[in-house]
């Protein structure tokens, strides 16, 4: 039987087949399924439980360490981390019938599906989380050296995050992650080139975080936003009611809507579609997917609705919008 195809997976390499040859400057190594002691790494990595269930492939590049996992088995498994260095997580393939996942700082999630969804784990913060897979998980962990030079004399520090996406930090994960076993000559430079972008690309981010969490006369509190936000975040596909987002900050209609535009300048329904249609953008670059598979999975019936508001979104259909991009 063939596996589904997945939106998110990156393209395999062209070199497909060929043994991997080591890089000047890069250090790889493979973690077999059933090899759980050969951890050729430079640091402390996640720790899967059972070690058995997942093949895992490292790389690193001087600051920044790769570690490509794919689960083997749709059997419960847990996986944990806590070091000295930062942990950024991309899930290209991730969906399970039960589980929970937990930052250190942060409330607890239960998402269900998860695919094409990033977190960020600071250095000194636990990260553990076990789950009972639907499909075949595919997950790559990418170890950060907190104290590095890049990051300045006094390293700045990154508030966690969990199960976010950012356009920006997701293409140059996947981009690092496809030099993973590339015996090109150039690879290891261009990879090493490629983790300072993904190092300032979080920073950017968690200055324009920090930016939006000022207090905006009339807004949501931060701790307010970022409720309402998570709860968006996690029912994206669904329909979500004002009295629905209002009730979770204890706040009146009238009052929760107008905060909420203030604090995000987009009234609610607007920012949860604006928020639907920028999944719809990554998921219409991989084409394996139908726009009308596209437009049921962010939670549209009927695949004229859905164009209809991509087109109000972004002034293209989404066969205009993938053809663009495709040019």
């Amino acid at each position: 039987m063939t596996p589904p195809s997945f939106p998110c997976a990156p393209r395999e390499n062209a070199g497909r087949g060929r043994k991997p040859m080591p890089v000047p400057g890069t250090i790889m190594g493979d973690i077999g399924v059933g090899l759980p002691g050969f951890l050729p790494s430079s640091g402390p990595i996640v720790q899967i439980t059972p070690p058995d269930i997942a093949r895992r492939r490292l790389a690193s590049w001087g600051v920044i360490q790769a570690d490509t996992v794919k689960v083997t088995r749709r059997e419960t498994f847990e996986d944990a981390f806590q070091a000295g260095r930062h942990l950024l997580i991309a899930y290209e393939r991730a969906e399970r019938d039960d589980g929970e996942t937990h930052i250190e700082g942060l409330p607890k999630s239960t998402l269900r599906e998860f695919n094409c969804k990033l977190s960020f784990v600071p250095a000194g913060h636990r990260f553990y989380g076990w789950q009972r897979p639907r499909v075949l998980t595919r997950v790559t962990y990418f170890y950060i050296d907190s104290q590095d030079r890049s990051f300045g004399l006094d390293p700045p520090k990154i508030s966690p995050r969990l199960f976010f996406f950012d356009q920006a930090v997701w293409d140059t994960a996947l981009k690092l992650k496809a030099e993973v076993g590339n015996s090109d000559p150039g690879s290891g430079q261009y990879a090493e080139a490629l983790s300072l972008v993904l190092m300032h690309e979080l920073l950017r981010l968690e200055r324009t975080a920090s930016a939006a969490a000022r207090p905006v006369r009339g807004g949501l509190p931060a701790w307010q936003q970022k409720r309402v936000v998570e709860f968006i975040e996690e029912h994206l596909a669904e329909d979500i009611s004002l009295t629905a987002l209002a009730e979770l900050v204890d706040l009146s209609l009238y009052h929760f809507a107008r905060a909420f535009t203030q604090s995000f300048g987009a009234p609610p329904h607007r920012y949860h579609m604006a928020r639907r249609m920028d999944l719809a953008k990554n998921l219409l670059q991989m084409p394996t997917l139908s726009v009308t598979q596209i437009g049921s999975r962010i939670g549209f019936r009927e695949t004229s609705s859905f164009t209809r508001a991509f087109r109000n979104f972004t002034g293209l259909t989404p066969t205009e919008y993938r053809r663009q991009r495709e040019g």
